[in-house]
C-alpha cells in the first residue's frame, strides 16, 4: 500500500507509519554497509548504536513525555533535561542551539543564524522565527568582485550581522516556558566543565590540511587543532571563553550580545565588530575586511514569518518562506513529481529505481533553475511565491520531464509572473549571464515534540564548515586578546557575489547583495500535517543547497515508498542543486542505477558523497505517542521521556 493512493488513506497510512516504526528491526542503509569506517567505534562518547551499523535504540520506541531529535548526543540531553525540567519544545530547542554551539561549532552557534518553526498546540498556531544574518550598512552588490570563493569566505566581508541571539531570546520570551536563563545552563556546564570529543568534533577539524578553515586564523587554530595535531576522540574539549560569553547572555539578554554596554560588563558586541575586519595574512590580494559597525548590531531584529503552505498527494506541508529557497523549492519539486507513479515497482518506481532517480533529479534540476533567479528576501525583491507553486505554471515545468532521458540543454529559469498576477503577460528572457552556483554547507537540524504536543523544527547554521575560521574576540589595551569563544559566520557568501540581472525583468538580482537585506537561504524546517491541523512530523536537514533535496528524499520516502521515520532517514539520498546535471547520490546508493545514470547511461555527471543529516519527530495522530528518527550520517541522537518510556 502506497500513501497516495487514496486521500481517503491518510488516517490510516499515518497510523501505519506508527505501527511500522514500533514493528522496525532493519535500517536502511546503515553505516555497516557503506564500505567505510564507522564513526564512534573507538569513542568513549556513548554514541548512538546507529553509528556501530545497528539498529538505533529508539526505532519503534513510543514516549509520551516528549522526544528530542539532534545531530550529537550532547546536544540531545540538553533538550531532554528542560523538558523534564518542565520547559515546552521551544525551551528545549533553544538548549539543544546553544549546547551545539559548544558540541557542533563548525555548523552552528551564536556567531549564526537560523530558522525555528513552532506549532503552539493550544492555540493551533504555526510561526516561523527568522534569525538570518543581514548585510551591514556598509555592504555594496560589489564586494566580493575579485576575490575567488575560497578566499573571500575566510575574511570578514563575509560575515553576517548574527541573529540567533535575537531569535532565540524572542523565541523564549514569546512561545518558551522557561527564561533564557534557564535555558542556557546545560550550554554553559558543557562549556565549562567540559565533553569528550566525539568523532565528528575530531574528524571533522582536518587539522592536516594547510587550508583547512578550522585553521585560519591562530585562535581558531590552537582551539580546534591544539599544538598543531587532531585532539584524540574522547579527550576532554572545554570552551571557556564561550561559557563566559553564555553567562553574560543568560544575566543581561541579547541587548548584551548586540549592544556594548561596559556598565554591565557587555562587550561582546566588540569581539564581533573585530573579529569581521579580519584579514587573512598570507592572500594575495590581500584579504578584505568587513564593514560591520555597534550600530549595525544594534538595529538588529528577528523576524516573524508565516509559512509557506503547499501539498504533496493531498498531505498539507509547511516550510520556510523567502529569504529561504527551501519551502519554494521543495513543494515546486515534489508537485512536478506528483503525475510520477512514484512507489509503484511494478511501473519502475520503486525505491532507487533508474526511472525514480531520473525524474527526481530531473525535477530538482527544473526547480534549482527558478531558484537561481527568482528566490531571494521578499522583504528586497518581489519573490513571486504564488506564481511558482501555481498549478498551471508547475504543469508546464513537469511537462519537460521525460522518464528515461536526461533534460537536455540544461533548463533554463521561465517567468512564472503570470499566474502570481492576472493578466499579465510573460516577458521576453534577456541573454545575460546566470548567477554563480552558491558553495554552501555546513548547518545543522534538530527537532523537538513536548508532551502538550508543541512540536519546533530548527534550522541553525554558520554557513560553510567553521565560518570565517575566526573566534570574535578583540584585543585589550595591553595587547592581550580576549576570546569570546564563538565563531563568526561567512554567511553573506549566500548572496549573488556578483552583481546580477534579472532576465526577466532587467532589474537587479533578487538575491544581489544590499544594506539590511538576508542572503537566501536553502534551509527548509518543515512540517507535515493532518487534516485536522495538527501535525504529524517536524523534519528538516543541514547540507547547503542539498538541504531541500533531503528534504525532498525523506518525504517522498515516507509518501511514496512506504518507509517507516527511521527507514526514510536512513535510505540513501539523491541530490541536485543547479540546473547542470550533476547528481550527487549517498555512496550505497543502488550502484546499477547509479551506472545507469552516468556517462555511459543517461550521462549525468555522478558524484558519491554523504547528503544531509535529517533528524525527525513523529506524533501518532490516533494514538498521540511520540517517535523520533536521526541521521547516522553524523551523529545523530533521541532521546524520548519518560527515559524508561517505549511501548
Amino acid at each position: 500500500m502506497h500513501m497516495h493512493s487514496s486521500p481517503s488513506l491518510f488516517r490510516l497510512t499515518t497510523t501505519r507509519v506508527a505501527i511500522l516504526l514500533a514493528c522496525s528491526t532493519v535500517v536502511v542503509g546503515a553505516h555497516a554497509d557503506r564500505g567505510k569506517a564507522a564513526p564512534g567505534l573507538q569513542s568513549s562518547v556513548n554514541l548512538p548504536e546507529q553509528s556501530q551499523g545497528k539498529p538505533p535504540a529508539w526505532a519503534g520506541k513510543a514516549f509520551r513525555q516528549g522526544v528530542v531529535s539532534a545531530a550529537n548526543p550532547y546536544a540531545a540531553e540538553a533538550g531532554a533535561k528542560i523538558l523534564e525540567q518542565g520547559g515546552n519544545a521551544v525551551d528545549a530547542a533553544v538548549a539543544v542551539a546553544y549546547a551545539l554551539n559548544v558540541v557542533e561549532p563548525q555548523s552552528a552557534g551564536i556567531g549564526g543564524g537560523g530558522f525555528m518553526m513552532i506549532h503552539m498546540a493550544r492555540t493551533g498556531q504555526t510561526v516561523i522565527i527568522d534569525s538570518r544574518e543581514e548585510a551591514p550598512a556598509g555592504a555594496t552588490a560589489s564586494m566580493f568582485v575579485g576575490q575567488a570563493f575560497s578566499r573571500r569566505s575566510l575574511q570578514g566581508v563575509a560575515v553576517g550581522i548574527p541573529g540567533m541571539v535575537r531569535g532565540t531570546e524572542m523565541a523564549v520570551n514569546d512561545y518558551g516556558k522557561l527564561s533564557l536563563s534557564q535555558v542556557l545552563q546545560p550550554a554553559i556546564a558543557l562549556a565549562d566543565g567540559g565533553f569528550a570529543a566525539t568523532p565528528r568534533f575530531v574528524g571533522s577539524t582536518a587539522c592536516s590540511s594547510a587550508t583547512s578553515r578550522a585553521k585560519n586564523s591562530p585562535v581558531a587554530a590552537e582551539y580546534f587543532c591544539p599544538g598543531g595535531d587532531f585532539r584524540a576522540v574522547g579527550s576532554l574539549v572545554t570552551n571557556k571563553p564561550l561559557a563566559q560569553t553564555f553567562r553574560q547572555i543568560a544575566a543581561h539578554g541579547a541587548d548584551c550580545f548586540y549592544r556594548h554596554m561596559p556598565e554591565k560588563g557587555c562587550d561582546i558586541a566588540l569581539g564581533i565588530i573585530e573579529g569581521q575586519q579580519y584579514n587573512q595574512p598570507n592572500l594575495s590580494p590581500i584579504g578584505k575586511g568587513g564593514s560591520m559597525t555597534l550600530a549595525d548590531l544594534a538595529q538588529y531584529q528577528a523576524k516573524l514569518r508565516v509559512p509557506i503552505e503547499g501539498s504533496y498527494r493531498g498531505h498539507r506541508i509547511k516550510s520556510m518562506p523567502p529569504p529561504s529557497s527551501g519551502a519554494l523549492t521543495v513543494l515546486q519539486i515534489l508537485k512536478m513529481l506528483e503525475r510520477f507513479p512514484l512507489g509503484d515497482a511494478s511501473q519502475g518506481y520503486g525505491f532507487g529505481a533508474l526511472k525514480t532517480a531520473n525524474v527526481m533529479a530531473d525535477a530538482m534540476r527544473l526547480a534549482f533553475a527558478d531558484r537561481a533567479i527568482w528566490m531571494g528576501d521578499a522583504d528586497f525583491a518581489p519573490v513571486p511565491a504564488r506564481g511558482l507553486l501555481a498549478k498551471d505554471y508547475v504543469a508546464i515545468r513537469s511537462q519537460q520531464i521525460t522518464p528515461g532521458a536526461r533534460l537536455n540543454p540544461n533548463p533554463s529559469a521561465d517567468d512564472p509572473r503570470p499566474y502570481e498576477m492576472a493578466g499579465l503577460s510573460a516577458a521576453t528572457r534577456l541573454a545575460v549571464a546566470a548567477p554563480p552556483i552558491s558553495h554552501e554547507n555546513g548547518t545543522t537540524h534538530f527537532s523537538v515534540v513536548d508532551k502538550w504536543g508543541n512540536v519546533v523544527s530548527y534550522t541553525n547554521t554558520i554557513e560553510s564548515g567553521y565560518g570565517i575560521g575566526v573566534f570574535a574576540g578583540y584585543t585589550l589595551p595591553d595587547g592581550s586578546f580576549k576570546n569570546h569563544g564563538f565563531l563568526l559566520n561567512n554567511e553573506l557568501t549566500d548572496f549573488n557575489t556578483t552583481p546580477t540581472t534579472n532576465p526577466f525583468t532587467g532589474t537587479a538580482g533578487f538575491n544581489d547583495v544590499e544594506p539590511g537585506k538576508r542572503p537566501r537561504s536553502s534551509m527548509a524546517p518543515s512540517m507535515i500535517f493532518n487534516p485536522d491541523g495538527s501535525p504529524l512530523m517536524a523534519y528538516g536537514s543541514p547540507g547547503g543547497a542539498t538541504i531541500i533535496n533531503s528534504v525532498v528524499n525523506v518525504t517522498i520516502n515516507l509518501i511514496d515508498h512506504g518507509m517507516t521515520m527511521q527507514e526514510a532517514v536512513d535510505a540513501p539520498r539523491l541530490s541536485v542543486s543547479s540546473a547542470n546535471p550533476t547528481i550527487t547520490v549517498d555512496p550505497w546508493f543502488p550502484a546499477a542505477t547509479v551506472t545507469a545514470l552516468g556517462p555511459l547511461g543517461l550521462g549525468y555527471a555522478v558524484n558519491l558523497s554523504d547528503v544531509g543529516s535529517v533528524q525527525t519527530v513523529l506524533i501518532d495522530p490516533k494514538t498521540g505517542k511520540q517517535y523520533g528518527a536521526a541521521d547516522a550520517r553524523r551523529e545523530g541522537t533521541v532521546i524520548g521521556l519518560p527515559r524508561s518510556g517505549g511501548r
